[in-house]
């Protein structure tokens, strides 16, 4: 397969983590100050719509293994994207609190089934291409920054058309419904393209550094993987959580507290669409440290670095600091998510790669589930967003300070460092 016939596959499949994520999950953040005005929510429940969409993620990964096997990772890739679309198109036909859950809910299964499968998809794809392994996977899971800037130009546009309209936020849910429907037309020609190069894959495949965001390590052909002892991981388990926690609280209020604090339209785009940008460029920015560190070291730093990013706008109203912020917290944490796979597949055998990534996953999701209410519930008290957010910047802060008890296994010092990085 040509090098450019497998980068334009890999940047269409990077539209399904842009369905998956950048629009599923973290356009929300930008639909969450209308929303709540119309409505009149408090914002315990507006993070509680987050928590849901991370609780049916987690409902989805843990599915998807079955629904893989049953299906194929083309249709499950398809039919999420299909099911996302339609569930965000659904949640504008909706102003009452439970149906709008119950979307949020659905939405995030159906961006699990997205995202776990478009990331096998694209390591099938780079397996063909060995060298360029590296940069079509980060092709891939970069469209999260995609559908971030997408969301922050478009949302804004569409709520300014409707403002004349009873509820026009429904209208940037079904302009962003629309948006995807036509993502799956790409989605669509990727997966028929693939299917001429890969007939079948390995004894097991383990997808690469970002496949604990995916939600789950995947194998195939048969095989079971070794169990993994939680304990030997505990610190660096206690810190991914907590990481759960705080980052999501930031995705989630970040754009309210801007529009609370008189920041406008125009100026509240440019911020998201940056922090998307920067998403985009983050696999490339933060690769060395996640080699150079056996330990939980780099899960550390990245924790502490993304706690800065996520307190600036709670201190300071100036725009540059602002925009600081959101340019280090796109550059930030996806990498977060890379740093636990990476201390995964240097410190254990391979066969125990996917309960290891597995159980970083399982923390994760449990602190993203409970992020954004808690954050929500601090922000309905007399300290507002800011007091919020100075909590995610804590729960990070608190994090790193576990991550970096984490030490390297004394197996990882024993030959397991080759497999590491290959």
């Amino acid at each position: 397969m040509l090098t450019r016939q497998s980068i334009g596959l890999a940047l269409a499949l990077s539209l399904g983590a842009a369905i998956s994520l950048g629009v599923t999950r973290f356009a929300y953040g930008m639909l969450l100050p209308p929303m709540r005005a119309d409505l009149h929510w408090s914002y315990t429940l507006a993070g509680a719509m987050n928590t849901a969409n991370a609780s049916g993620y987690l409902l989805g990964a843990l599915a998807t293994p079955l629904l893989m096997r049953r299906f194929g990772p083309s249709a499950l890739l398809l039919g999420g994207a299909l099911f996302a679309s339609l569930f965000m198109g659904l949640s504008g036909f909706f102003i009452q609190a439970a149906p709008l859950l119950l979307q949020r809910l659905l939405a995030g299964v159906a961006s699990a089934f997205i995202f776990i499968a478009g990331g096998l998809l694209a390591a099938r794809l780079a397996e063909r291409q060995p060298s360029r392994g590296g940069l079509l996977l980060g092709l891939y899971y970069g469209g999260t920054g995609w559908g971030i800037v997408l969301s922050a130009v478009m949302v804004p546009v569409v709520l300014e058309l409707a403002a004349s309209r009873p509820h026009g936020w429904a209208w940037a849910w079904w302009a962003l419904s629309l948006a995807c429907v036509g993502a799956c037309a790409a989605l669509l020609w990727a997966t028929r393209r693939l299917g001429e190069y890969a007939q079948a894959l390995p004894p097991a495949v383990v997808l690469t550094a970002h496949d604990a965001q995916a939600g789950i390590g995947l194998q195939h052909g048969g095989h079971g993987h070794a169990s993994l002892r939680w304990r030997d991981f505990g610190f660096g388990l206690a810190g991914y959580a907590m990481f759960g926690v705080g980052y999501i609280g930031y995705m989630t209020f970040v754009i309210a507290l801007l529009r609370e604090q008189g920041v406008g339209g125009g100026a509240v785009s440019l911020f998201y669409a940056l922090l998307g940008l920067a998403v985009l460029a983050s696999s490339r920015i933060w690769a060395g440290l996640l080699d150079r560190y056996r330990g939980g070291q780099a899960l550390a730093m990245l924790n502490a670095l993304l706690g800065c990013a996520t307190v600036m706008p709670a201190l300071t109203k100036a725009w540059p600091v602002v925009l600081a912020s959101g340019l280090m917290f796109g550059a930030v944490f996806l990498s977060v998510v890379a740093s636990t796979t990476a201390l995964v597949r240097h410190n254990v055998p391979q066969a125990q790669w996917a309960s290891g990534i597995s159980a970083f996953t399982i923390v994760f999701a449990a602190g993203q589930i409970v992020g954004p209410t808690v954050v929500g519930w601090i922000a309905d008290g007399p300290g507002g967003l800011e007091r919020g957010l100075v909590f995610s910047a804590c729960a990070l802060w608190l994090g790193a300070a576990l991550a970096w008890q984490q030490r390297p296994l004394i197996a990882g010092r024993h030959g397991v460092d080759g497999q590491a990085r290959g």
